[in-house]
């Protein structure tokens, strides 16, 4: 049971219900995680949100953007995002084999995605400036500088919502990753 209580919907500001009937409109219903932050901080919500739109605007595909934030939510070991990432990865177009490869951070036989994994996962694990031979492998497996903005930008956007998951224990609105 989440730590921190979601109010009623009937309780919320204009401001998240507004952001809350987007939600709906994307995704017919409202995860329990963004009920709790849009109720709570709508602007923090709203920024996520827009960050998303950002990132679907830009020149990684759906199936890397889902990748970057099951392999993240996994190293952090936050089990409401990576639940979610595993239903979004499918919806992406990522296979059940792929899922399970990327949340174990092994290959998936898709060169380019596994460097892609590889990178986040060492990101997130160390600390410091990577080191030139991580740049180099990430450079080599083809993404371009603007991308690695890009993968900055969902490693950030996941990262605030694993740490808040992870604060609030975030009730599971999804099936668990298995």
């Amino acid at each position: 049971m989440s730590r921190i209580v979601t109010p009623f919907s009937e309780a919320v500001t204009a401001d998240s219900a507004e952001v809350y009937a987007q939600i709906r409109k994307a995704a017919s219903r409202v995860p329990n995680t963004f009920a709790t932050i849009g109720a709570l901080a709508p602007a923090a919500l709203k920024v996520i949100l827009e960050a998303d739109l950002v990132l679907a605007s830009g020149t990684l595909n759906r199936r890397d953007r889902e990748a970057i934030k099951l392999a993240v939510s996994e190293a952090v070991g936050c089990d409401y995002c990576a639940a979610a990432h595993v239903q979004l990865g499918k919806f992406a177009g990522l296979t059940p084999e792929e899922l399970k490869q990327i949340r174990l951070g092994q290959p998936t036989g898709n060169a380019k995605r596994d460097a892609l994994v590889h990178f986040v996962r060492n990101l997130v694990r160390t600390s410091g400036t990577i080191s030139s031979d991580e740049f180099s492998r990430i450079k080599a497996a083809g993404y371009t500088d603007r991308q690695l903005v890009e993968i900055s930008l969902a490693l950030a956007v996941v990262t605030f919502t694993n740490a808040f998951n992870r604060i609030n224990d975030t009730t599971l609105d999804f099936p668990a990753a298995a």
